[in-house]
């Protein structure tokens, strides 16, 4: 196991040399490549702590990402199409990880910038005759 998490990093070394990672991304690049790894060398799997169980939705909603609670990658936007990948729609996974029933699924900062432009637009408002 030592030798998989060993290369595991490496191979995340580089990859964070050319381009910018967040921490969750690069937590998450090297579970997947030791897994991988280990899938490789034909050696049984260690049991990993089940991600869905350790994943704190509170947590998972950020200023710049929010974190899939299934998959544990980082995105601005949950969308769909990711959720479909899961066999899960956007409904149910409010629902499984216990998130408001309207809440949207993006990051922070996103949100706050949607408000923004909503207000501005002031869509509530009638528009006068010309």
């Amino acid at each position: 196991m030592d030798d998989y998490l060993k290369e595991a990093l490496e191979i995340v070394k580089a990859q964070a040399s050319v381009r910018t990672m967040t921490e969750e991304d690069i937590l998450s690049m090297v579970k997947k490549l030791v897994r991988g790894i280990q899938a490789i060398s034909g050696e049984a799997p260690v049991p990993s702590v089940d991600e869905e169980a350790s994943c704190d939705p509170s947590k998972c909603v950020r200023e710049k990402t929010i974190t899939c609670c299934v998959c544990g990658k980082a995105f601005k936007i949950i969308t769909k199409k990711h959720l479909s990948s899961h066999g899960l729609t956007p409904i149910e996974y409010r629902e499984k990880f216990g998130y408001k029933k309207g809440m949207p699924l993006v990051c922070k900062s996103l949100q706050r910038e949607r408000r923004k432009k909503m207000k501005e637009m002031e869509l509530w408002k009638k528009r006068g005759k010309k």
